[in-house]
């Protein structure tokens, strides 16, 4: 085990070990954030908290170029777990606890890199990424607004590597997010008699999302960088009173995730108008962009943009992915972002999550590179 790894599973006990489950947001700016004070001795360090267990610790050293974010947040354990998920076992050439695949890992090993080395090096810790609520990130792009070209003299950083677990690999693109609660309203009424469309609110419902997925189904044709159609999804149904009452209420809550090049705001009307009554309330309860923001061609500029990056920083480029990151935000604020880091998306949000030994250290090695060179 080589001396980087060995600091970094030191590092990940440590946080492991605290409890960063979202929900509940109860994060202060204690506990995870005392360590990590700590553990940055020659650092510029400034610590917001935002609510909600929204807090962010910025740590800068030097004049570095490059911001290497990560959350601190995990979701909550399930009652699968075979052990304690808040203490650390390295099983055969895994690392296994909550948090420690996504993405705490990733963490520890800009710990271990910021104490092995002395080389410019700027860090983002935030605790909000599992809550659908980006008070974190929000919060710092006011405080560090990505600038135009020509102002760099002015910009703290020229582009931003967002952890999450890529197999250790640069993520370029990747899907949106929007999710949504729709409500339909019927009038209750004895279920023995015909019915008109409009009587029962989980009749709407029902044709609303057989009109849904069939309008999912004829976007399959549409790509983007490797990634394939729109993605969705009915998470939840409720309504009616019981089988011989007309339902005089029902709500949806569904989501989609679009490529980088379909319209957000289009598809979200699209939704709206499907089925053969109209919804009574439509509201998007959080939208992420896509990675990389933008209308088509601006997407695949930056997207070419971020590549050459990876390939100047020497991280090898892989497939873009389904799920959703936080670069999107960096991306939409202005910066050139991508995503990077240790740990397979598999083995996230599962139980007994783990983390490959090999993969966390090429992480922790590859960064090391890059601080101690200078590059970062």
């Amino acid at each position: 085990m080589s001396a980087l790894l060995d600091a970094t599973l030191q590092h990940l006990r440590a946080l492991v070990a605290f409890d960063t489950r979202n929900p509940p947001r109860a994060i202060g700016t204690g506990g995870i954030f005392d360590y990590l004070r700590a553990q940055l001795p020659g650092f510029e360090v400034t610590v917001n908290d935002y609510g909600a267990g929204a807090v962010t610790l910025h740590a800068v050293r030097g004049q570095p170029r490059l911001l290497f974010n990560v959350h601190l947040d995990t979701v909550p354990d399930s009652p699968a777990w075979s052990a304690d998920p808040h203490a650390l076992r390295v099983e055969g050439d895994c690392a296994i606890g909550l948090g420690a695949c996504d993405i705490k890992g990733a963490a520890a090993a800009l710990l271990a890199v910021a104490q092995a080395t002395d080389g410019p090096l700027a860090l983002l810790f935030s605790t909000d990424e599992e809550a659908n609520d980006a008070r974190c990130i929000a919060g710092f792009l006011r405080a560090f607004p990505a600038l135009a070209p020509g102002e760099g003299s002015r910009a703290r950083y020229e582009a931003v590597i967002v952890a999450e677990p890529t197999r250790g690999e640069a993520v370029l693109a990747h899907r949106g997010i929007q999710s949504v609660l729709m409500r339909f309203a019927g009038q209750a009424g004895h279920a023995s008699g015909e019915q008109k469309p409009a009587d029962s609110a989980l009749h709407q419902a029902m044709r609303w999302g057989a009109a849904a997925l069939d309008f999912v189904a004829a976007q399959s044709h549409e790509r983007f960088g490797g990634l394939t159609g729109l993605r969705f999804n009915i998470g939840r149904v409720e309504g009616g009173i019981k089988a011989n009452v007309i339902a005089p209420a029902a709500q949806v809550r569904f989501g989609f995730r679009p490529l980088p090049t379909m319209d957000p705001d289009a598809l979200l009307e699209r939704f709206r108008a499907l089925g053969e009554v109209p919804p009574t309330h439509c509201e998007e309860t959080f939208r992420g962009s896509s990675l990389p923001a933008g209308d088509t061609a601006s997407a695949e500029t930056r997207r070419l943009v971020a590549r050459d990056l990876a390939d100047e920083l020497e991280i090898p480029v892989g497939n873009a992915v389904d799920f959703w990151t936080e670069a999107a935000l960096f991306s939409a604020a202005g910066y050139t972002a991508f995503v990077y880091g240790p740990g397979d998306i598999a083995q996230a949000h599962s139980a007994d999550e783990w983390v490959v030994l090999g993969q966390l250290d090429r992480y922790a090695q590859t960064i090391h590179r890059i601080v101690s060179s200078g590059n970062a």
